[in-house]
């Protein structure tokens, strides 16, 4: 077993499919020569050259909408966004022409292409740049969102969104690029929509996805010394969504807590609380409950972002009081 990063996880991922297909190609800003914001696309140029690999000025919705284009007539593009901060002047292309396309088109144009980047909230970049937009993008019929928080679940996830003839939206964590963990060596792929028990438990369901699973496995490792038992479900994807893994384990510990990087409102958390309440009500002794990020603009202060975001203690003092 192999120990990557996580960027090089995603890395090897893309390498591994433009060798076996012609038709994949990368394009966004410094993806090429700069070999990317986060040094995802290392190397890629001098393997694939210019013509696979491709830069492009700062100009999000023109080379959003090129990636649109090329799919339609058979290409598979993967579009990076330095962060996902910046898709927002390429929302248009994302929400009214990929996630549209087959749809309108009566099944004519399948949309094989894979926008992918940085999201979620970074060390002291401020308000425009800490961002977690998974809630966004999940909202809209036609869009696949996939959020992993591993190594080996971004190798394998990104392999099979790079595969899918939907668009996909594929949202790294900012933070987690240099995180390190066991990837099989030989290939695997992961499929969209499957969701994993990270850590199994009893007293108490914790759901969550991507930079927010370190934080609730860092609050089941501190309530494990105090003898209470947290199981973790990782989504891993949001749309398509693991509905029954989530239920399977409500029904067995009868407690729910979701945990999410973003804000409260209208998140993708209150869409979880909602179907667990809705399917595995019988089996609930307490409100489903949540700990997000505040429902503020993110601060550049160090402080206060740290009292912003979701963290352990703040996972932990909610499972002690829903636990009373």
């Amino acid at each position: 077993m192999a120990i990557l990063t996580y960027r090089e996880a995603l890395n090897r991922a893309m390498v591994e499919e433009m060798e076996k297909d012609p038709l994949i190609y990368l394009m966004g800003e410094e993806v090429g020569h700069y070999q990317g914001a986060y040094k995802v696309s290392q190397g890629m140029l001098d393997r694939f050259g210019e013509e696979r690999v491709i830069d492009t000025p700062i100009s999000e919705n023109g080379f959003a909408g090129i990636g649109v284009g090329s799919a339609m007539v058979g290409l598979r593009p993967i579009i990076e966004f330095m962060t996902w901060n910046f898709s927002l002047v390429a929302i248009d292309q994302i929400i009214n022409s990929a996630a549209k396309m087959n749809y309108m088109s009566g099944g004519q144009f399948p949309m094989p292409i894979v926008f992918r980047g940085a999201g979620g909230a970074g060390g002291r970049l401020g308000a425009q740049h800490s961002q977690a937009f998974e809630s966004w993008y999940a909202h809209c019929p036609g869009l696949k969102v996939v959020c992993p928080a591993t190594p080996k679940d971004a190798y394998g996830l990104l392999k099979s969104s790079i595969r899918d003839n939907n668009p996909t939206i594929f949202i790294e964590s900012e933070v987690l690029y240099g995180s390190k963990g066991e990837v099989p060596e030989q290939e695997y792929t992961i499929p969209l929509g499957l969701g994993e028990i990270k850590r199994k438990g009893t007293d108490i369901t914790l759901v969550t996805w991507s930079r927010a699973l370190g934080f609730a496995e860092e609050a089941a490792a501190i309530l494990e010394k105090e003898g209470i038992s947290v199981e973790i479900v990782d989504l891993r994807s949001l749309r398509p969504l693991d509905e029954n893994l989530i239920y399977e384990s409500v029904k067995k510990t009868n407690r729910a807590l979701v945990v999410e990087e973003g804000w409260p409102v209208a998140g993708f958390g209150a869409q979880i609380a909602y179907l667990i309440q809705k399917n595995a009500f019988a089996y609930l002794d307490h409100p489903v409950e949540r700990v997000t990020q505040m429902d503020v603009p993110m601060s550049y202060a160090a402080n206060l972002e740290r009292m912003s975001l979701p963290n352990a203690t703040r996972v932990a003092d909610t499972i002690r009081e829903m636990l009373q």
